[in-house]
């Protein structure tokens, strides 16, 4: 086999299908987040306003997130030292595990290096745990979840989006004394929708499942503590595995599962992607735990960040744009074609100086694609201003007509 050729082809097959992912050179500003530099291929340096951003309340420009990290650097230096079971266990990583196992009101929580592996190393080790497992697992679940459950080498079924009663006939038509478990997501990240969680609670008591809820877009942002959308619905206690990231609304970097101690004892023993993975930074965790513990108690914060995304919302539809809205931060504007959302994209950086990057096939289904604008506390009204006269102007008047656009 000619490799090289064999590349070629697959790289040309994105670029064909105008979904090839071009990575941009950005230096966030520190302490004037969402502003940044882009590095243009040329070496070339333009003032840019991050639009598509994970961090989505600002808390990795926090000083005191920033000057818990500086402690911990200059008390331990840089790096773990190991796996979780050959030195690299600290005291920061049981301070951060306390403080997540606190958040959401659980004996216990467990670090792992992101939220990705913490979903794919717990759902592929349960049926290890539980033999004979079924997993029931929503459509539109992140792929994290989605390898966990296919490499776990048990049963899974797959119900419909949101669809209570698409799984319940699922669940019906299995054996009654099989272990099940149901998999879904608090807020589905690209179309900004919740999942019916106290629906799914009933059908899991009904048929005597475990609950695993994904609250990575969730966490830090809803409920008063900032516990994710089972906190804010006085859900958590009904959850049997909360997964969660520390790299979106606390700005750091991890996840991790929250659970009962004996729940997070065995992922612990068992779970390849836990043993065999060098634990996160003594830095990493003080500041995710300092961000953890502020926002337990800044719920101003997490209002603002939700009324600077109605205000956008509203003045995008005000546009007319296919705005996305199920009343949740995320804003997309639906696209529907590879192409014309790089050309968009494209010119929001080089002629407005905005970063919202394309998100496309197999992220989101082929017809859908989409901006996706991320506002947070500190998008200030200068900022929305820019962004929605830069919409207007380019759904309007580009060489793409709107109706190009829309697909």
């Amino acid at each position: 086999m000619d490799y090289t050729a064999q590349l070629d082809t697959a790289i040309n097959s994105l670029h064909d299908e105008g979904r090839y992912r071009t990575f941009i050179d950005i230096e966030r500003k520190k302490g004037h987040f969402p502003h940044a530099v882009w590095t243009r291929p040329d070496g070339s340096q333009k003032d840019i306003t991050v639009w598509c951003g994970n961090d989505y309340l600002g808390m990795g420009q926090h000083p005191e997130v920033l000057s818990a990290m500086h402690e911990a650097i200059d008390a331990t230096g840089a790096g773990s030292g190991g796996t979780r079971n050959i030195s690299g266990t600290t005291v920061y990583h049981k301070r951060l595990e306390a403080e997540l196992a606190d958040l959401h009101g659980k004996e216990a929580a467990l670090l792992f290096t992101s939220a990705y592996i913490a979903n794919d190393a717990t759902l592929s080790t349960l049926p290890k745990l539980f033999p004979g497992l079924i997993i029931y697992s929503d459509a539109l679940n992140h792929a994290s979840m989605i390898e966990g459950v296919r490499r776990n080498g048990g049963a899974k079924r797959i119900f419909r989006h949101n669809d209570v009663a698409h799984l319940r006939e699922l669940l019906e038509a299995d054996d009654p004394k099989a272990p099940k478990l149901i998999a879904f997501e608090s807020v589905y990240s690209m179309d900004g929708d919740f999942g019916p969680i106290k629906d799914l609670c009933d059908l899991a008591d009904e048929f005597g499942a475990l609950t695993y809820i994904d609250e990575v877009h969730a966490v830090g942002m809803y409920g008063p503590r900032g516990g994710g959308v089972t906190e804010r619905d006085n859900l958590a206690h009904r959850i049997d595995i909360i997964n969660g990231t520390l790299a979106k609304a606390y700005g750091v970097m991890g996840g991790y599962i929250a659970a009962s101690e004996k729940m997070c004892d065995a992922i612990r023993s068992y779970a390849p992607g836990f043993i065999f993975t060098t634990s996160l930074t003594p830095s990493v965790a003080a500041g995710a735990a300092e961000s953890v513990r502020i926002l337990k108690t800044a719920q101003d914060i997490r209002e603002k960040h939700q009324e600077q995304a109605s205000i956008l919302k509203l003045r995008l539809k005000g546009l007319g744009l296919p705005i996305i809205d199920h009343g949740t931060h995320i804003v997309p504007v639906i696209v529907g074609n590879p192409v014309h959302t790089k050309v968009l994209s494209d010119h929001l950086l080089e002629d407005y100086g905005i970063y919202v990057q394309p998100i496309n096939f197999p992220t989101v289904p082929r017809g859908t694609e989409r901006l996706r604008f991320t506002p947070s506390p500190v998008h200030g009204p200068a900022e929305i201003d820019a962004v929605v006269k830069a919409m207007d102007t380019l759904w309007s008047h580009c060489a793409l007509n709107r109706a190009e656009l829309a697909g």
